[in-house]
């Protein structure tokens, strides 16, 4: 993983991705700053590496389960096999309303025991916490086969303020 030049605000950083493995290691190294209480907001195209980045979460976590994209059944939970917070694993893509659509879920509820990522949560989940982790992972696309990503992390709120997300280049 590269990183450019230093950035503008403490709380945002770029990195480039080059292959699905260094996804998953960002999600391993992103488990590290993660606690309960934590909301990680996914966007990205289709095939991006969205699930690919949760399930290295899932490793640095600790947690019971293969970690697996939640289209059809929306949301999932992956126990610690520690003493870490659980996995709470959503994919928004089939949800159309905002937070009104998603209360069937209790995000609310499990949100200060656990680490929630919502896969395709913007203008869904941000009334859940004022405090939140935007990634966003931007790849070609059309007809081709470049594993190229830039993922842009963005700390919202009090609990990201002055956060140092550039150690996830390292």
């Amino acid at each position: 993983m590269e990183a450019p030049a230093a950035p503008h605000n403490p709380a945002e950083t770029e990195l480039v991705v080059t292959s699905p493995e260094q996804m998953r290691e960002l999600g391993r190294r992103l488990a590290k700053l993660l606690r309960a209480g934590d909301l990680v907001m996914l966007s990205g195209e289709l095939g991006a590496g969205k699930t690919t980045l949760t399930r290295g979460l899932g490793e640095g976590l600790g947690v019971r389960g293969a970690v697996t994209s939640p289209t059809f059944v929306i949301a999932r939970v992956h126990p610690s096999l520690g003493d870490g917070p659980p996995l709470v694993h959503v994919d928004a893509y089939r949800l159309s309303g905002g937070l009104d659509e998603m209360e069937d879920l209790d995000l609310d509820v499990s949100l200060p025991d656990s680490v929630i990522v919502v896969e395709w949560g913007e203008g869904k989940v941000e009334e859940l916490t004022e405090d939140r982790l935007h990634l966003a992972v931007h790849r070609a696309v059309g007809d081709t086969t470049d594993e190229v990503r830039r993922v842009t992390l963005t700390g919202i709120g009090e609990r990201w303020a002055g956060a140092d997300l550039s150690v996830l280049t390292a």
